[in-house]
């Protein structure tokens, strides 16, 4: 569904992404992990075609990654939330299903917003909402057009409890429908539960592709040892 070859991002003489190549299946959790620095939000947002990459090819679902093909397929939510300060929250529900032309998309508007506790929150306007609920109305927008691929930047971040067990859930009953979800997180906790492989960044490499299971047993000889320790043993200074 998402195929990357040799993607290389630099800023002047310094390689935020050092020649990466990876490729992500339909119905795949993917945990994208690093230290601060080390080229997660670079490389989504090279992906979704935010930041002009280097060099390297792109494709989603076999199309270019900046072909209006391609942008069909998914959908990003970043890691500051962006709403227009001027729209309500369920006008944001209305221009999204008005630009990607989904039909039928009130039901489905109204069962999300119920889902995150917006429901009475429908006509405030996104000036007038706090970072969390901005999140929130973010990934609401995200799941509306229903998408193949997802792009999550730290979908945690500011969200209260309930919304993080809501936005699991979500991950996987996506998941289940054959959904392709990358997510780019410090919530290492968050990812363990969920993801089938993680992607191990560190200095713009990739130090680790595996199951999480795998890459124990490739670099973490210990029993119970947890995925916060192992992230710490592959991205640690030498």
């Amino acid at each position: 569904m998402l195929s990357v070859i040799n993607l290389v991002k630099t800023y002047g003489k310094q390689n935020a992404v050092n020649d990466i190549s990876f490729e992500l299946q339909g119905g795949e959790v993917v945990g994208l992990l690093g230290p601060n620095g080390a080229g997660k939000s670079t490389t989504m947002k090279c992906i979704v075609g935010l930041l002009r990459k280097t060099s390297g090819e792109i494709t989603l679902g076999g199309y270019d990654h900046l072909s209006v093909d391609a942008k069909r397929l998914f959908s990003y939510i970043p890691e500051t939330p962006y709403v227009y300060d001027l729209l309500t929250v369920y006008e944001h529900m209305q221009f999204v299903a008005q630009a990607y032309g989904v039909k039928d998309w009130k039901g489905q508007a109204d069962e999300y917003l119920e889902l995150f506790e917006l429901a009475d929150k429908r006509d405030k306007l996104g000036r007038d909402l706090s970072k969390g609920m901005r999140q929130k109305v973010s990934i609401c927008c995200a799941l509306l057009p229903d998408p193949q691929v997802l792009f999550f930047d730290e979908p945690m971040i500011g969200l209260d409890p309930k919304a993080i067990k809501n936005t699991k859930k979500i991950f996987k009953e996506l998941k289940e429908a054959g959904k392709t979800i990358l997510v780019s997180t410090h919530l290492i906790d968050s990812v363990e539960s969920i993801a089938d492989r993680v992607m191990i960044l560190k200095n713009g490499n990739i130090v680790g592709n595996d199951t999480i299971s795998n890459l124990k047993q490739q670099f973490v000889q210990e029993e119970g040892t947890s995925l916060e320790d192992l992230f710490l043993e592959m991205t640690k200074d030498e």
